[in-house]
């Protein structure tokens, strides 16, 4: 009897195309997909714990599972992606016990490491697919657990990146996407070596094979890629140069295979080089809507988010970007509500979301999240409601128009 698997996604993009991996890696041993839950042997929920409105939704899937579960007991169910993945860094345990507490239907806590780059993707579509660049994150924005589900920043490297976009190109795929929690660093370890740059939050895997890399190389020295020396691209930010990346030429090698649109997710706002912007201005396939997520207006609550730039730097970025490329539009992320978030600070943010014009906007309500700075030195101190009631002021000026017309 052939064996079926169901899997189960939530969350970003990223958890997309991890799913599609973990459905490569059954189909490897024999299995073939499952039409739903019901006729499934293995169930893979691939979680996300971004918000707390994410996780609650993961507890309350496995509970229903665990119906089925008693009316077929060789039903297996596992579970992975970030909650598994900030569980397995959290040196203390009780992350992990509290997931096997509140979940004791699970069979397997899977860290997504586990699952490699062997097999080709069981992709969802077969026009489009996502490309992963780069896996993990260096920032530490307050807010965020994403440093502590996915670990450090690690880039895939150049050439696998290049051949996995060109074997589409042949199969077919009429568009990409490129995939990273902050694409515009892309190549940081490549170019400085792997343990140059952070070290902590490893865990005994790695989220791509592992590839040697002249720990010599500086600001100084050229990166040689396919025979080329390439110069590192840096930006200067706050009076210093942060990282250097590979990101725009990357970008236009995977532009120039031909594809109809080759898009990109996510850009951190204080990366974004001039060299990125001439790249998309040159190459008419590369997306015109760019997502750029601002979080706040406010510099203040930027501030505390540790968001490096200004409210005026975010503005003027938009500005440089619109100036080189023609018809572009924008799209963003929004957290109300922040610990210590005041009316005048949330104005801020509407008067911004108003000077820009987002195409979209993809607006959260602050919850603490583990293991993050915020929940561990600040207060959630905004009522649900002054949450909710800012959330639906943003959500009628950029969101609600577009429904409309639509």
């Amino acid at each position: 009897m052939t064996l079926k698997y169901f899997i189960k996604t939530f969350g970003c993009q990223q958890n997309k195309a991890d799913s599609e991996r973990v459905a490569a890696a059954f189909e490897a041993r024999g299995m073939k997909p499952a039409k739903g839950y019901s006729d499934a042997d293995y169930i893979v929920v691939n979680t996300c714990m971004v918000r707390q409105s994410a996780e609650d939704r993961v507890y309350g899937l496995v509970r229903n599972l665990g119906k089925i579960k008693e009316k077929k007991p060789r039903l297996k169910i596992i579970v992975t992606g970030c909650m598994v993945g900030v569980a397995f860094r959290d040196k203390t345990g009780k992350i992990l016990q509290k997931l096997k507490e509140r979940m004791p239907q699970v069979d397997e806590f899977m860290p997504i490491e586990e699952v490699g780059f062997d097999n080709e993707p069981v992709r969802v579509s077969k026009t489009h697919a996502w490309i992963p660049i780069s896996n993990g994150c260096n920032n530490f924005c307050t807010f965020c657990v994403v440093p502590f589900t996915r670990g450090r920043e690690i880039s895939r490297p150049f050439e696998d990146i290049i051949n996995e976009a060109k074997k589409l190109k042949e199969q077919g795929y009429k568009e990409v996407t490129l995939l990273g929690q902050n694409v515009n660093s892309y190549g940081a370890d490549l170019i400085l070596g792997e343990k140059n740059v952070q070290v902590m939050r490893d865990l005994d895997k790695v989220y791509f094979e592992s590839h040697s890399v002249n720990t010599r190389h500086s600001a100084s020295f050229p990166y040689k890629l396919n025979g080329k020396n390439l110069k590192p691209i840096y930006v200067k930010h706050l009076g210093r140069y942060r990282i250097p990346t590979l990101f725009p030429y990357l970008l236009e090698e995977v532009a120039k295979l031909g594809f109809e649109k080759v898009d990109f997710i996510s850009s951190n706002p204080w990366d974004f080089s001039d060299e990125l912007i001439d790249v998309i201005a040159k190459y008419q396939n590369i997306t015109r809507t760019i997502h750029l997520p601002v979080q706040s207006g406010d510099d203040n609550v930027l501030r505390r988010m540790n968001r490096w730039y200004t409210a005026s730097e975010y503005l003027n970025l938009i500005e440089k970007i619109k100036k080189k490329v023609s018809g572009v539009k924008f799209t963003t992320d929004i957290i109300v509500g922040f610990c210590g978030e005041t009316d005048k600070e949330f104005e801020n943010t509407v008067k911004l979301c108003k000077k820009v014009g987002f195409e979209k906007a993809y607006i959260a309500m602050y919850s603490p999240r583990p293991m993050t700075a915020a929940t561990k030195v600040m207060k959630d101190d905004v009522p649900y409601q002054v949450k909710k009631n800012r959330w639906q002021i943003l959500e009628n000026l950029i969101n609600q128009p577009k429904l409309k017309k639509n």
